[in-house]
């Protein structure tokens, strides 16, 4: 009887949990900026949601609490390694800078518009990871997660009017530095 109670509860927890593995993983790689930081962040979410699942009110926003969960773990992982000094091998990156002709997939015109594609989103990117954190995690739970405000006030625990100034002061920042961008690169004349 115990294992059939073990397969419902994992069936359970399958149904209503991984049908946002994919928002959850964006989100991890807004926040971590890294694949692998992000894939063992979405990972110790589910493994936490799904030890603690007996402690999830059915009919409640399975979604929040999943993010609730990844927001936690993040600040916590981030906490501790902020304890921890990073070091980086100057062996490793160096030859990545001391010579552009090395890449020689930059060589033809093609390839060069497809590398300023990528360009241009990481530009994008970059001014979402400039965003100091309280910002930058109500704008991910907001526009790409599309959580209400009293959803993404259930999740940072503060306020409706707390969230909603901060994606204010969120997106007047990204607006900001993406027109800077624009100018810069002769999308918007000056």
């Amino acid at each position: 009887m115990a294992e059939r109670d073990t397969i419902s509860r994992q069936e359970e927890f399958e149904d209503v949990a991984l049908e946002h593995f994919d928002v959850l993983y964006s989100t991890a790689m807004r926040l971590t900026r890294n694949v692998h930081e992000a894939q063992d962040l979405v990972q110790e979410t589910y493994l936490k949601a799904y030890r603690f699942f007996d402690r999830f009110e059915p009919g409640t926003n399975i979604k929040a609490w999943l993010f609730t969960i990844l927001r936690n773990t993040h600040i916590n992982t981030y906490r501790k390694a902020s304890r921890q000094q990073e070091q980086t091998d100057f062996e490793r990156v160096e030859p990545f800078y001391a010579d552009p002709t090395l890449f020689p997939e930059w060589s033809d015109q093609a390839s060069l518009e497809e590398v300023l594609r990528h360009v241009v989103q990481d530009d994008v990117k970059h001014a979402l990871d400039a965003l100091p954190e309280v910002y930058r995690m109500v704008v991910l739970l907001a526009d790409m997660a599309e959580f209400s405000y009293k959803e993404i006030a259930a999740i940072i625990d503060c306020p409706e009017g707390t969230v909603m100034s901060r994606l204010f002061r969120g997106r007047r920042l990204l607006r900001k530095s993406l027109a800077e961008f624009a100018r810069k690169n002769g999308y918007v004349k000056e």
